[in-house]
């Protein structure tokens, strides 16, 4: 196998004319030059140069092997050119994991704010489920995913670098006309004898509601399972029930429903909105931009309460 360097080297010679110009041009000293020449005279089993007085000159050998020569160097140099695009993204391809809320909220302002800043990188986002998020980081079929977890399920895999976005509370969903709205305070104690709104196929929001009442000493009435949050608010809003669901979930608020901070004495659970990728993978720069647009919206998010006003939040007795 031919060393590069060496026939690297033998194209600077031949355009430049000397083994000493072509040293100096590529920042080796003419007796290493000189050196490595030999080695590649070696290597191919004849004479590449004529050592001429003044400067050198091609042998036939030389100059089949220097016109190569040409053609790999133009293939390094795009190659380079290609890492520079990439490394200061002007192009290349993001991978990213999602989940529905945050596909819902979050996600959409971040990628809005990444492709104004970096119109050259393509972008794709899957959508799954936590367990499948975490294998897609696990194969490398995505670079980062955002995740979600609870005080008695918290992400622990070594194999993952996660990064905590924001907190998201859960919240109470009544209709618009409810007389819980009058109340001066809310927790789930009081909520004993209401029928409840839940998530189908065991869903995480429906673990959410059983353990909270179980803690607040009793067992939800269900009478409706419901697939996805628009089909809950709108059983919500028939009045089959009231529900609970983190305030991400609920983007997308129907003008007959109402949401419920619940007393600050007795919090409902809050559930992390969490960004992960694998361990043994450096980001690429598009990976590390993609993070820090997610950290600032995230912040965004937490300090203005720009989810609190936009999904129309109240607090008791705010609205009747």
């Amino acid at each position: 196998m031919l060393d590069v360097r060496r026939v690297l080297l033998l194209v600077e010679a031949a355009e430049r004319g000397s083994l000493t110009a072509a040293a100096e041009a590529l920042m080796i000293t003419p007796s290493a030059a000189s050196q490595q020449m030999s080695r590649l005279e070696s290597e191919v089993g004849q004479p590449l140069l004529y050592r001429l007085p003044r400067g050198v000159q091609l042998t036939d050998a030389g100059r089949a092997l220097a016109e190569r020569g040409r053609a790999i160097r133009r293939e390094l140099r795009g190659a380079q050119a290609d890492l520079d695009s990439l490394a200061t993204l002007d192009e290349g391809t993001l991978r990213l994991g999602s989940f529905p809320t945050a596909g819902a909220s979050l996600l959409p302002l971040a990628l809005t704010r990444f492709s104004r800043k970096h119109p050259g990188i393509r972008t794709t986002v899957r959508s799954a489920l936590f367990a499948d998020l975490v294998d897609l980081l696990h194969t490398g079929e995505v670079e980062l995913a955002m995740l979600w977890d609870y005080d008695w399920n918290r992400v622990d895999d070594a194999s993952l670098v996660v990064d905590h976005l924001l907190d998201d509370p859960t919240v109470l969903v009544v209709p618009a006309n409810s007389e819980l709205l009058e109340e001066d305070s809310i927790g789930l104690a009081d909520l004993a004898g209401h029928q409840w709104i839940i998530r189908a196929d065991n869903h995480p929001v429906a673990e959410v509601l059983r353990r909270s009442c179980r803690l607040a000493g009793f067992e939800p009435i269900i009478s409706y399972e419901s697939h996805d949050y628009q089909e809950a608010q709108a059983m919500v809003a028939a009045g089959l029930g009231i529900a609970i669901a983190p305030r991400l979930a609920l983007t997308n608020r129907r003008h007959d429903v109402r949401l419920v901070n619940f007393a600050t004495d007795v919090p409902a659970p809050t559930r992390r909105i969490l960004l992960a990728r694998p361990a043994n993978r450096t980001p690429t720069p598009a990976a590390a931009a993609m993070a820090d647009v997610l950290h600032a919206v995230s912040q965004k998010f937490t300090d203005t309460n720009l989810h609190l006003t936009q999904l129309g939040t109240v607090r008791a007795r705010s609205s009747g």
